[in-house]
């Protein structure tokens, strides 16, 4: 179908970084600039040669405090986000997903990586994340549908804004890394407030009046189709 790529999440991270770096050396360029009009109209500048010695030290404090702020708050990926961190299910699965969907294994490792941590915390089955995925996006991480839902669980940002980090932003939701996190946990709300995996389903499908079920069936198959490939590649 197609081949997917995406910029790492660290290099998110930084881009958010530079950008408040950004912000705050603007402040301060102003407050010097002031500063200077003001020396000017008063003929005092020692005020001035005052603040300018106070700039390196607050530059290097706003970028310390910029960088605890993403290392504390931002998504992490498993410490080793490879094939040899993932168990033998989702290796499985990882090469049936790699060649059902064309997408490199390179590209799924950290999606993968992380649907299995997330799982793991949230107490899901990491293959139905994965498969949740391949109905939603077929693992394109910038697919947007027609009522805004984005990336690769088609989160709807305007629902979930609070399941973001404080220092993330709308375009998070099409960091691969971000949005597994957050719809792993729409998906494990919409099970817990249905009382049950299908009914969940077919909440976080938007298709709860559906009586056929079509949705949960769908991702129930992809799920199944899953497993399988587990076996065969366990049976070679």
């Amino acid at each position: 179908m197609f081949t997917t790529t995406f910029l790492p999440p660290a290099l998110l991270r930084v881009s958010t970084v530079i950008y408040a770096l950004f912000q705050k050396f603007l402040m301060l360029a102003g407050l010097v600039f002031v500063a200077g009009l003001i020396g000017l109209q008063t003929g005092n500048f020692g005020w001035l040669d005052g603040l300018k010695s106070v700039l390196p030290s607050a530059s290097a404090s706003v970028v310390a405090d910029e960088v605890a702020a993403v290392d504390d708050e931002a998504p992490e990926l498993p410490a080793d986000a490879t094939i040899a961190s993932l168990n033998p299910r989702m290796r499985g699965a990882l090469d049936y997903v790699s060649r059902h969907y064309h997408v490199s294994t390179e590209a799924l490792q950290p999606i993968f990586a992380t649907a299995q941590a997330t799982a793991h915390e949230l107490r899901l089955d990491p293959l139905l994340i994965i498969a949740v995925i391949g109905v939603e996006s077929g693992f394109n991480p910038f697919s947007q549908s027609v009522i805004g839902a984005q990336g690769l669980m088609q989160v709807v940002p305007r629902f979930h804004q609070d399941k973001l980090i404080e220092v993330a932003d709308q375009a998070s939701f099409l960091d691969p890394v971000t949005n597994v996190l957050v719809g792993a946990k729409v998906l494990k709300e919409s099970i817990n407030r249905y009382g049950g995996l299908e009914d969940g389903l077919q909440q976080f499908g938007g298709a709860i009046n559906d009586p056929e079920r079509r949705y949960s069936s769908k991702v129930l198959a992809e799920k199944q189709r899953l497993e399988q490939a587990v076996l065969r590649l366990r049976t070679t």
